[in-house]
């Protein structure tokens, strides 16, 4: 029997509603998803390929997947001291690097705001600046052990002066660069000193703020695996370090895995967070 026009009609907004949604999803997930997938694919087999070969010295992607895959199914083991498994690590880690760039977070905005502000105090902080800042992240775990005497404060202590440096900088940079109308306008209405830095100095600065923020996190996490290797305990730098020394290079492997994917989201995290709050001032 022929469908009446009736039906017809009421079943052709359905689809023509759902059609393009469907191709928009499409079209994301080709440009989005479909290239890294290529590249990844190509680049696993190249190492399977070269690592596969009787003279190889490092394990080929499938040894890896192998030898590690108790790891990867359960990351959450505890066998007491630093027997822990991955999950257990990176957790570990991502706890020192959550205080310590917070702490370089809270400092870092706050001289950045002063010497941006301050001429006097731009000219007598920022040649200390720019000598402290080329010290290498590890040349301060010695003088941090020998201040705090314990090694997960002294963790901490390396990862604020390692992330504190882009902040301060780019948070400077970004006050120097508020327009004058903008501070002509805090002038005529009368803004106090709380509301001119709310309502006038923040919102103008924050992509330059988040610009340090970004770089800020990325350094904190690559110092974090770099200072665990020398204090011990609990952390993925660590265990990267003990996998060194038992031979377990396929543990390292997907280590080393597990450490870009963090440092991937902490990145695209406060990216993120940036382009929402720099979109808002913006609008605003």
């Amino acid at each position: 029997m022929r469908a009446s026009p009736s039906t017809d009609s009421a079943s052709r907004p359905l689809l023509g509603g759902w059609t393009p949604n469907l191709q928009g999803i499409r079209d994301a997930l080709v440009q989005k998803l479909l290239p890294p997938v290529i590249i990844l694919a190509v680049l696993g087999a190249i190492w399977e390929i070269l690592c596969s070969s009787p003279g190889a010295t490092l394990p080929p992607p499938s040894q890896v997947l192998t030898d590690t895959w108790e790891l990867i199914v359960n990351p959450f083991y505890d066998y007491g001291g630093n027997d822990k498994g991955m999950g257990w690590q990176i957790l570990a880690s991502l706890e020192r690097v959550a205080y310590g760039y917070l702490l370089a977070v809270v400092a870092g905005i706050s001289l950045g705001v002063l010497v941006g502000q301050s001429t006097w105090a731009m000219r007598g902080l920022d040649p200390v600046f720019q000598v402290l800042r080329t010290v290498p992240p590890l040349a301060w775990l010695p003088i941090s052990l020998a201040g705090f005497q314990d090694s997960t404060p002294s963790a901490i202590f390396v990862i604020f002066i390692t992330a504190i440096w882009p902040i301060i900088i780019n948070t400077s940079v970004g006050v120097r660069n508020i327009p004058e109308d903008y501070r002509n306008v805090a002038r005529v209405i009368r803004l106090n000193g709380m509301e001119y830095f709310t309502r006038i100095m923040l919102p103008a600065a924050a992509p330059y703020i988040f610009s340090g923020l970004r770089i800020g996190v990325g350094l904190s996490w690559l110092a974090i695996v770099a200072a665990e290797m020398l204090i011990g305990g609990v952390g993925i730098g660590f265990f990267i370090w003990d996998a060194w020394n038992a031979s377990m290079i396929s543990d390292i492997v997907l280590a080393l895995i597990y450490v870009g994917i963090v440092g991937f989201i902490l990145d695209r995290m406060v990216g993120y967070i940036g382009n929402r709050v720099t979109r808002g001032t913006a609008q605003g």
